[in-house]
């Protein structure tokens, strides 16, 4: 066998001192390659099950139960090793791994949101035009409104009946179920609409969805198509029209988590921004056990919408469960959250090769080039971000190189072209050291996302190390 010829002094030294650029999963083993495409069968069935952060919840909670986490008690004290979770009106969720040290020497924290870009439906939602029943919506985070137009759409939520019962809905995701839709103009008579930008093309009070066109009989009553789907709701739900006033429903995409390309190696969703995240920590939580330090992979609402409210991020929540357990623990919630870490578990955009030009390609992150470490997020001048400590950085980095993990780091995109924020700088605000760290996703915010198996997988691999360190 031809021995390999000697590298020269230039290629020695480019491999000593110039980073390396992303697409590292060309160098792994097909074992660990295949451990990537076990692990994300897991992944795309908790994403189908999880649509909305109610359900994100349930399926959580079900994985916490399965591995021996139980619910949270106050009254009770609690030894190293054991398992414990958290959940805040049903749409957040924490699990915790108590540590040999408790929480004198702080806590780590994985954060992630589980609510995405959909439409919800308006508090008066229901009326009828030209004989079409249809729901007046009101989207939900940043979406392009023509994506949602001409789709199949399920619809997801909770209505509480006069009486105080809970109807869960789930209506639209099997085949042998309905669906619904917004409809769109055909290309024949779209010409001023297709001359508008498209941000004007399509507005907030376009996107009514078709959800019936049959009426209830024959009778001369006005409005009988929404008297049809009145009945059809009460016969089903038990509900009437004013039931909508207590209800939150939402319509998402009715689409099935695929895998891409003909070497599987991608996974096509709606809500990876940010599930994609929250399930590797979840797995991370139910995998280490006895850590050093106390750790909490926790799941909040609202991120898309400004992280406000009791069950967005800015909720005292989570920061009341920590001091509780620093109360257990004899110390001052202060003190433990001055020596805590948090890896802020959000997704990144990856450089689309369609669409170069958003793009600055040596800070940008790339599918299968693995976790993607995004030092700071904001617009403009680093605007509404926090900024992660040279040092905190250096401590993911060698956390990351020792465990042989594959990551990358990069921006949101060209500077000044736009920008985005997340949950990283709430954390911040309580005195931890705190940075973002993902998946790199394709088509943010559409209908239907795209990542990379492999960078999944090394999102777990990361959470497993930070937890373990």
């Amino acid at each position: 066998m031809a021995e390999k010829p000697e590298k020269s002094k230039a290629a020695q030294l480019k491999e000593k001192l110039a980073a390396k650029k992303p697409g590292g999963a060309l160098t792994l083993e097909k074992e660990k390659i295949a451990l990537a495409d076990e692990f994300c069968e897991g992944y795309k069935a908790f994403i189908n099950t999880s649509k909305v952060e109610r359900e994100a919840v349930k399926t959580t909670e079900k994985i916490a139960l399965e591995h021996g986490f139980e619910k949270y008690d106050v009254t009770r004290s609690y030894k190293p090793g054991d398992k414990i979770y958290v959940i805040n009106r049903g749409k957040n969720i924490g699990l915790a791994v108590i540590g040999k040290n408790g929480t004198k020497n702080g806590v780590r924290l994985v954060i992630a949101h589980i609510d995405s870009p959909r439409l919800d439906l308006k508090p008066n939602p229901l009326y009828e035009s030209n004989d079409l029943a249809m729901f007046k919506t009101h989207y939900y985070g940043g979406i392009k409104k023509y994506q949602w137009t001409a789709i199949p759409l399920a619809l997801h939520g909770r209505i509480v009946r006069l009486d105080g019962e809970n109807i869960d809905v789930s209506i639209g995701e099997n085949d042998d179920e309905p669906c619904f839709c917004v409809s769109d103009l055909l290309p024949h008579l779209s010409r001023e609409q297709s001359a508008k930008p498209v941000a004007k093309a399509f507005t907030g009070e376009d996107m009514n969805v078709l959800i019936g066109s049959r009426p209830f009989n024959d009778d001369k009553e006005s409005e009988q198509v929404k008297l049809n789907i009145l009945n059809i709701l009460f016969e089903k739900y038990g509900i009437v029209e004013s039931d909508f006033l207590s209800a939150e429903l939402d319509l998402v995409p009715a689409f099935k988590a695929r895998d891409i390309g003909f070497d599987r190696s991608l996974i096509g969703a709606y809500g990876h921004d940010d599930k994609v995240c929250a399930y590797p920590g979840v797995m991370a939580a139910v995998t280490v056990e006895n850590p050093e330090d106390t750790f909490i992979t926790f799941l909040c609402d609202k991120e898309e919408i400004g992280s406000d409210g009791n069950t967005g991020m800015q909720s005292a929540f989570l920061r009341d469960f920590i001091a509780d357990l620093a109360q257990a623990d004899g110390v001052e919630y202060r003190h433990v959250m001055a020596k805590s870490t948090c890896l802020s578990a959000d997704v990144n955009a990856a450089f689309d090769p369609n669409y170069p030009s958003a793009f600055e390609a040596n800070n940008s992150s790339y599918l299968n080039g693995g976790v993607i470490i995004t030092k700071y997020t904001g617009s403009g001048g680093k605007y509404d971000t926090s900024d992660a400590s040279a040092e905190f950085m250096g401590q993911v980095r060698r956390m990351l190189h020792k465990n042989d993990i594959l990551w990358q780091t990069g921006e949101l995109g060209r500077v000044d072209l736009g920008g985005g924020g997340t949950i990283a700088k709430y954390i911040a605000n309580l005195n931890v050291d705190v940075v973002d760290l993902g998946v790199p996703v394709l088509s943010m915010h559409a209908p239907f996302e795209v990542v990379s198996k492999v960078d999944v997988y090394m999102a777990y691999l990361a959470f497993v190390a930070f937890f373990e360190t």
